[in-house]
């Protein structure tokens, strides 16, 4: 009976199941009806800690199809948190990822006891109908409706509808590219500036083109620059690499790791097919602002200021495109059509809880990840 529950179990599937990926796990597994976490990783060595957050590891490389074909059929709710490639404007990660899930199973015992039971669905369904049409038609003296005019589209549409695959895209608000400053919604057309932007923007396409065709059900969460107490500019300020004079300063947008994760786990159930949302905080800061908040709450030195034509001299490429790109997200459809309350509305809400938590500060020589765009 136990064994029978287990394989009963609604099963999610997190492509990418980085950090917050793993931030997902607890939130799907404290639900009422508990699912099955399965986490695609092309990593091997990652196999026990996967484990010992939970899911249930699967070796699989988006690069690599034929490694994917365990994935048909496996769940039906999908986390797609996997970056694209490094290279290219189309994403072959997330072109992989669609193929594999809409690929018909290959189990020919999986195939007949499918056909069996479409039978015997059929037969009830036949038979409850013309039994319910016959009690009408004497109820009213006329005649009874011909079988040949019974159509089963509603039964078959309505497991079509049942059986769709549900999944959550984890973007990045780089597909926007410059808007100098400018505060933006969802309708924004997209702008990228940069291969990264591209192949976001293609995987983009290539979900909503399968959502069209009914292959799954796809919403896109667009990510700005993700943060929490292991993914601080703590190294950067240690190392006095320069941020831009207020002169040339660009606004940037944020979001918790840990709001992120519960914003992606409840998306599954609120978030509309085809819908674009903005998972962002309510903050408003340029970006050496931010920096100055996170070293003045730390009691580092705060980043030196230069102008952009410094900056272009001194600073890597990566950082430099950041640097390029200006705009404020406005996250309305977050609060009103989600209804997500924010844990931590602002940078500044978290650095006032974070500054008193003197155990859980990270080495001061970790990165930030700037987004999920990588």
């Amino acid at each position: 009976m136990i064994a029978t529950r287990k394989l009963r179990r609604a099963r999610v599937l997190i492509a990418g199941c980085g950090d917050v990926g793993l931030r997902c796990v607890p939130l799907l597994v404290r639900r009422a009806a508990a699912p099955r976490v399965i986490a695609l990783s092309s990593q091997p060595a990652r196999a026990a800690e996967l484990r010992a957050a939970g899911t249930t590891p699967l070796i699989g490389n988006l690069d690599e199809r034929r490694s994917l074909r365990r994935l048909a059929g496996l769940a039906s709710t999908v986390l797609h948190l996997a970056p694209p490639q490094k290279t290219g404007d189309d994403d072959s990660r997330t072109r992989a990822l669609i193929a594999a899930l809409s690929a018909p199973r290959r189990s020919v015992a999986r195939e007949a006891t499918s056909a069996v039971a479409r039978q015997r669905a059929w037969r009830g369904w036949f038979r409850a109908t013309f039994k319910s049409s016959m009690a009408a038609a004497i109820k009213m003296h006329a005649k009874p409706i011909k079988s040949a005019s019974i159509v089963p589209d509603r039964v078959w549409g309505a497991a079509a509808r049942r059986a769709r695959i549900r999944l959550i895209y984890a973007s990045t608000s780089g597909v926007y590219g410059d808007c100098g400053g400018a505060r933006i919604d969802e309708t924004r057309p997209v702008r990228p500036d940069n291969a990264r932007a591209k192949r976001r923007v293609s995987a983009e396409t290539q979900l909503r083109a399968a959502t069209r065709r009914g292959v799954l059900s796809a919403s896109i969460m667009r990510i700005p620059g993700i943060y929490a107490g292991n993914r601080l500019p703590l190294a950067r300020l240690q190392k006095g690499t320069p941020a831009l004079a207020p002169a040339d300063d660009v606004y940037t947008n944020h979001i918790h790791a840990d709001d992120l994760a519960a914003i992606l786990v409840l998306a599954i159930r609120r978030a509309r097919p085809q819908r674009v949302v903005h998972a962002s905080d309510d903050s408003d800061l340029r970006m050496g602002d931010y920096f100055d908040l996170v070293a003045d709450k730390l009691g580092l030195p705060r980043a030196p200021r230069v102008s952009r034509e410094q900056a272009e001299a001194q600073l890597e490429p990566m950082m430099l495109s950041f640097m390029r790109e200006s705009r404020r997200l406005q996250n309305t459809r977050l609060r009103d059509e989600m209804r997500y309350a924010l844990r931590y509305p602002s940078i500044d809400d978290f650095l006032r809880d974070f500054s008193r938590k003197e155990d859980v500060r990270p080495d001061v020589t970790s990165e930030p990840v700037a987004s999920p765009a990588g």
